[in-house]
């Protein structure tokens, strides 16, 4: 089984990316991304600062729109992405092209599946968040009826099946090693992948069933998790303790010395 999940790996991450966003377009993916657009908004609202990222474009809409944060960069990972959602910068997510500490949120949507190396772009996150910034994680979940999709059909190379689908668990292990704390998870979408799109709207009562009786069976997840803020313990000084010299004792010394004298 190991090797098999191993097998199944994008051949060309820019290609897999271009059709990620292909994806969203038909009406399996426009379903996933109103969901996703509403648990984004309702995280958001919370979060304030001066600057965030969002790393990948592979929806059609802005899932940042509605933060309160005014001063938003969308990274595209590919050229055509790039052109195509208005991004501000092109860079490998892998190789942030921003200082170290500058920003308050990173957006990763579906980023570390079809990353080559997602624990050096968990770094580089790490890296560019300030102390008590936040990283919001949106993934497909291994466990769910999409994970079983993409054991039958990961083998075609078409998208998002052909990508690694991490645990959330798997997540949560890497973002404590690099010093995070994990303070949401939630899963979403327990509709099956279906492509009819009437049939996935009558289906919409599948959302409060599934979130109430078998939660973590969700299609996807997203993780919000706080960058730990490393603290330095004081250490009181030893002070030695002298001796007081008593009263009786210092007035017998100066009658010894004035008696030398």
């Amino acid at each position: 089984m190991k090797r098999l999940l191993k097998a199944y790996r994008c051949k060309d991450l820019a290609t897999a990316r271009e059709g990620l966003r292909s994806w969203y377009r038909l009406p399996l993916g426009e379903e996933w991304e109103q969901i996703e657009q509403t648990i984004l908004a309702e995280t958001l609202a919370d979060r304030f600062g001066y600057h965030l990222l969002q790393i990948g474009r592979p929806m059609n809409r802005d899932l940042c729109a509605n933060s309160r944060i005014k001063h938003r960069i969308n990274l595209a990972l590919t050229l055509a992405q790039q052109a195509q959602a208005d991004c501000t910068l092109y860079a490998l997510p892998e190789q942030l092209p921003l200082a170290n500490g500058t920003l308050d949120v990173v957006v990763l949507p579906h980023v570390l599946s079809l990353a080559a190396q997602p624990h050096e772009v968990l770094r580089e996150v790490e890296r560019v968040l300030i102390p008590e910034g936040h990283v919001i994680i949106l993934g497909f979940n291994p466990w769910s009826l999409f994970g079983l999709r993409r054991l039958l059909l990961g083998w075609n190379n078409d998208s998002p099946w052909c990508g690694h689908f991490y645990s959330s668990m798997r997540i949560r292990d890497w973002l404590t090693l690099l010093g995070f704390d994990t303070e949401v998870q939630r899963y979403y979408f327990y509709r099956p992948p279906l492509s009819r799109s009437g049939l996935l709207q009558r289906l919409g009562f599948l959302e409060r069933w599934g979130s109430r009786f078998w939660p973590v069976f969700g299609g996807g997840y997203m993780l919000v998790a706080r960058k730990r803020v490393t603290t330095l313990t004081p250490i009181r000084p030893r002070w030695r303790s002298h001796r007081l010299i008593s009263v009786g004792s210092a007035e017998s010394t100066a009658r010894r010395n004035l008696h030398d004298k």
